[in-house]
């Protein structure tokens, strides 16, 4: 059966007529050629482009893809050795040890001293024309050791300080070095010598060296040396471009001091800290720079807060007037450094800010101390203090303090090893630190005095307090040692330098790096105190290995 073109198809829109029946009508061929142009080929056009824009979509997605995948190459993660040695012969080693990023792939690598006839890349003192044998700078690669570059220096070696205080911006990029009648600038990535010059005449200085802002003009900044006798204490300043002494040498005070501290206060001023028999005092940076040389003080604030206090004849400003032993900066709560002092029997906190003393300890039974540390042991984002105290008869109390309050939050006692470096800690994720220390647990011994191969190391973890782990891997005699992160926020390890008993006596040196987590599977779990945990040995052990450090 033909149909008509009045005869309603499926696919004909509908119409209705004028009874109201519904009808289907199709276009006719003149109708249709009316509408081709402007409807037919419109739809036909928008479909082309659709498809166009998504192919070519896909195909700059793939190009995208391709790109990341073979063009651009991804991060390599460093490969690291779990430990490395390194050793030397017939070497003299010192008591210097900086870790630095000397090779910019933001991992942590070794800074150190050596005194020996030839470096480990075959230079020798004759082809640098000096007499042998000779002090050798070395860096070497964090993840394994290997020598990056070294630098051989006139002997004697005196002291070294890199990474100098750093504060606000203030950046330089060398290592200093005393040695001979000499001060040599040591590039940390290249190991190339910046500057040489002969000591300030009259000038025998000693660390900390300090790092001061720009006072010659030449956008470096500046390096200032303390050195003190039984006669005064002296600052020269030193160009950080060229290492010529800028302006002349100036008496910070007419006595001896028995340390100094560079300091920087919240008003943004910088100011010297000098240890002297009476107490801690400090001077401000512009008024050395005014003596030094006139018109050198410009652009250097004041501190309102400091200079109240401030003596009208010497400008020294009286920090904490009572006899010192040590001074150390501490860093509370995210705000600039405040002062921990020790004491006689006290370690007391002083307010940067205010100068007054917000927490102090009065329970530590001897006055002879060694240098304190600092850690997290609680979850209240303020450094704790861990403080050695000699209790006699070869024996020595480890306490770590609350920062906040100064109150005893834990403590040990030790037989005191001989050759024991002082306690340290690491960072953890979890807000606490992993602390390590040395010496020999008094059951562990049958003597009352013991032997430097008695020296044992210990783990504490906060969380398990009434737990120690021990470990017997380090038997050499230790000339420095720092526990670090190499890397930003992961692999905890300690670098050993050991070598002979005496320093600047040849022998066998070795540099060592060890990762902090190696020696936890043959540790040894001891249980100290009574309410320990009831968790298992292997427990334990797993929550050393589970944690993650990062930075403070």
């Amino acid at each position: 059966i033909m149909e008509t073109t009045g005869s309603a198809t499926e696919g004909d829109p509908l119409n209705r007529g004028e009874d109201g029946a519904e009808t289907r009508t199709v276009p006719s061929a003149t109708e249709l050629k009316k509408k081709g142009c402007k409807g037919v080929l419109g739809v036909s056009k928008l479909t082309h482009w659709r498809t166009a824009v998504f192919f070519f979509s896909l195909f700059l997605c793939l190009t995208i893809v391709f790109a990341f995948s073979f063009i651009i190459p991804c991060p390599v993660r460093p490969q690291y050795l779990v430990t490395w040695n390194r050793t030397f012969s017939e070497a003299a080693t010192y008591d210097f040890l900086a870790i630095e990023d000397a090779s910019k792939d933001k991992v942590m690598d070794v800074l150190f001293v050596l005194q020996n006839t030839k470096g480990s890349q075959n230079n020798t003192c004759e082809d640098a024309g000096l007499p042998s044998p000779c002090v050798f700078v070395l860096a070497v690669d964090g993840t394994d050791g290997e020598t990056l570059w070294e630098c051989p220096l006139a002997p004697e070696f005196h002291w070294a300080q890199c990474g100098l205080d750093e504060e606000k911006g203030q950046t330089w990029d060398y290592c200093l070095l005393s040695h001979s009648d000499q001060l040599t600038a040591v590039d940390k990535y290249t190991g190339d010598i910046k500057w040489q010059q002969p000591q300030p005449p009259g000038l025998n200085s000693t660390v900390p060296v300090l790092i001061v802002p720009d006072l010659d003009g030449d956008k470096v900044s500046d390096v200032a040396l303390v050195a003190s006798d039984n006669t005064q204490t002296q600052l020269a300043f030193l160009s950080g471009k060229t290492g010529v002494q800028i302006g002349s040498t100036v008496a910070l005070d007419s006595t001896e001091t028995a340390n100094h501290l560079p300091y920087y206060t919240t008003e943004g001023s910088y100011y010297v800290l000098l240890q002297k028999d009476t107490g801690l005092y400090g001077l401000a940076l512009w008024r050395i720079a005014a003596k030094a040389k006139a018109g050198m003080e410009v652009g250097l604030k004041k501190d309102k807060h400091w200079e109240k206090d401030a003596s009208a004849t010497s400008g020294l400003v009286p920090v904490y007037e009572y006899e010192l032993r040590q001074v150390l900066r501490i860093r509370v709560m995210g705000r600039l450094p405040n002062l921990l002092l020790v004491t006689g029997n006290e370690v007391a906190l002083v307010d940067g800010k205010r100068l007054l003393v917000e927490s102090h300890t009065s329970s530590l039974c001897s006055p002879s101390f060694r240098k304190p540390s600092f850690g997290h042991f609680n979850k209240d984002d303020v450094l704790d203090v861990v403080v050695e105290e000699d209790i006699g008869n070869s024996t020595k109390r480890v306490i770590i303090l609350d920062g906040r309050s100064g109150g005893v939050l834990w403590e040990v006692t030790l037989l005191a090893s001989p050759n024991s470096p002082r306690p340290t800690s690491i960072h953890t994720t979890n807000s606490f630190s992993v602390f390590m220390f040395w010496g020999m647990m008094p059951s562990e011994t049958n003597s009352s005095e013991p032997f430097a191969s008695d020296r044992h190391s210990y783990l504490l973890l906060p969380l398990y307090s009434k737990v120690l782990l021990e470990s017997t891997s380090v038997l050499d005699h230790i000339i420095t040692f720092k526990a670090t992160l190499l890397e930003n926020g992961r692999h905890a390890a300690y670098i050993l330098l050991t070598g002979p008993a005496t320093e600047g006596v040849e022998g066998t040196v070795v540099l060592s790096k060890r990762k902090l987590k190696q020696d936890v599977p043959d540790s040894k779990v001891l249980r100290i105190g009574t309410g320990g945990t009831t968790d298992t040995n292997k427990d334990i052990k797993e929550a050393f290995n589970r944690l993650r450090f990062s930075d403070w």
